[in-house]
């Protein structure tokens, strides 16, 4: 049976769900009913093969026309909870970007109005669909390191001045009086943190002890682009992540595992692992991946397990509620970056080997003696 699909947000990252959804039509498993945007898609826009869809600025009415029976919301993130209602509504099903939501508050509204609803919502931490998870919380789960110590996460990546200027909501805490959280912690590297809690097994908003984040910002932004958060579960297992969008040489954002006599590194983008243990020698897997939209629908049409439900990311929605009532992110000093003028990127000198020590020793920037580094902001 072919699934009905309406878009919401098909520019910018939205271009990759039009390919997804266009793959996945290509196998008869969804048809492209219908795209919301507030500008219609010219016929270049709209990959080959994906046919005439409907389009609208008007989401409860494009859904009403299509009929469809699951939305791919994509758009900013202060609109995600309002869209995702306007669908529950309507009894259609749900694949809603991370994050799900700017605010703790507003999380719990989508979450509790979808189930109210009795609609299904899968958040899209693609991450979250990589075989690699499991199989690491099962080597976890059989000792394979030893007792778990920690998790730790890595993200070195770098993006153009320009990035802040692709949307209006790009780089801010709050627009118009309404949060928006985009920070390197909640957006662009929010897999790191929320791949490292779901290896910890602390994925829910339960299994969080305690927060503490260090916000910095060497972008003339609101909000963060160089950060690190620990999370304490209520296990007291430490979990922290380090990210920044100021790398000089950006590289693969990983996890790291740490055992009392190993550690296991998951690369998540690659869905490739690294094993290494005592007495033996490292031991390299490639795993496969679970599309979220494929598994949404097949929770539909078979009944098979849904992957990423709301409440699975409960903790990471606590970190979002952090970082959003932390104080605003500090500039970091005139000398602590540097502008390269060929890529008009900005780089704060010796954050590589930064974020990679946070995840490494699970301690904080100002622990490892960074001295821009201001004191942490501790939440419970």
């Amino acid at each position: 049976m072919t699934v009905d699909i309406v878009l919401a947000g098909a520019r910018g990252h939205g271009r990759w769900h039009l390919d997804n959804i266009r793959r996945l039509q290509d196998k008869g498993i969804v048809r492209l009913a219908g795209i919301c945007e507030l500008t219609p898609l010219t016929a270049d826009e709209l990959p080959e093969g994906l046919g005439t869809p409907e389009q609208s600025a008007d989401f409860g009415a494009l859904l009403d026309s299509t009929g469809a029976r699951i939305a791919v919301i994509c758009t900013p993130i202060p609109t995600h909870t309002d869209l995702a209602l306007t669908a529950a509504r309507r009894s259609v099903h749900l694949l809603l970007e991370k994050p799900p939501a700017p605010s703790y508050a507003e999380f719990r509204r989508m979450a509790d109005g979808v189930a109210d609803a009795g609609v299904v919502c899968q958040i899209g931490f693609q991450s979250l669909g990589s075989h690699a998870v499991p199989a690491v919380r099962e080597l976890i789960a059989e000792g394979a390191i030893g007792d778990l110590a920690g998790v730790g996460g890595a993200g070195a990546w770098a993006r153009p001045e320009a990035y802040y200027r692709r949307a209006p909501w790009a780089g801010r805490r709050r627009m118009n009086g309404v949060d928006v959280i985009d920070g390197v912690l909640t957006n662009p590297l929010a897999h790191a943190v929320a791949t490292a809690l779901a290896l910890a097994g602390a994925p829910h908003a339960e299994d969080v002890a305690g927060i503490e984040t260090e916000l910095l910002r060497a972008n003339d932004i609101e909000s963060d682009d160089t950060s690190c958060v620990r999370v304490t579960t209520t296990r007291g297992l430490p979990v922290t992540v380090a990210a920044t969008l100021c790398a000089e040489d950006p590289d693969e954002p990983y996890v790291v595992a740490h055992g009392s006599s190993g550690r296991i590194t998951l690369w998540y983008k690659q869905d490739r692992v690294l094993l290494q243990r005592a007495d033996h020698g490292p031991e390299e897997y490639e795993y496969g991946r679970t599309d979220l939209l494929e598994n949404l629908v097949e929770h539909l049409t078979d009944g098979v397990d849904l992957l990423v439900a709301p409440d699975a990311t409960g903790a990471f929605m606590k970190v979002v509620e952090a970082i959003r009532q932390a104080p605003d992110p500090a500039p970091l000093p005139d000398s602590a970056w540097q502008l390269l003028p060929g890529e008009r990127r900005r780089v704060v000198p010796g954050i590589d080997g930064l974020v990679a020590a946070a995840a490494d020793t699970l301690a904080l920037y100002s622990e490892l003696g960074a001295s821009w580094a201001p004191g942490n902001e501790v939440s419970t």
